[in-house]
C-alpha cells in the first residue's frame, strides 16, 4: 500500500531531478565556451595593470642605466 502511494511522489521528484539534469548538461558546452571566450580575452582593466606594470620596470631600467653611468640628473 504505501509502495503505490510514494510511486507517484517519487516519478514527480524525479522527474524534475531528471530535467535539471538535463538542462545542466545541455548547456555545459555554451558555459565552457563563454569561460574560454573570457580566458583567451584582456579586459581593460588588465590591460590597463598591465601597461603600467611595464611602464614602471622601463623607468626602473633607465633608471639603473642613468646610474650605471654615473649620471647625478637622474
Amino acid at each position: 500500500m504505501i509502495f503505490r502511494t510514494m510511486l507517484p511522489i517519487a516519478a514527480l521528484l524525479l522527474s524534475g531531478c531528471v530535467a535539471k539534469t538535463a538542462w545542466n548538461v545541455a548547456t555545459v558546452p555554451v558555459r565552457a565556451g563563454s569561460q574560454a571566450a573570457d580566458w583567451a580575452t584582456t579586459s581593460q582593466d588588465e590591460a590597463d595593470r598591465n601597461r603600467g606594470r611595464e611602464m614602471r620596470k622601463e623607468e626602473e631600467r633607465q633608471r639603473k642605466a642613468c646610474r650605471k653611468q654615473g649620471r647625478k640628473d637622474c
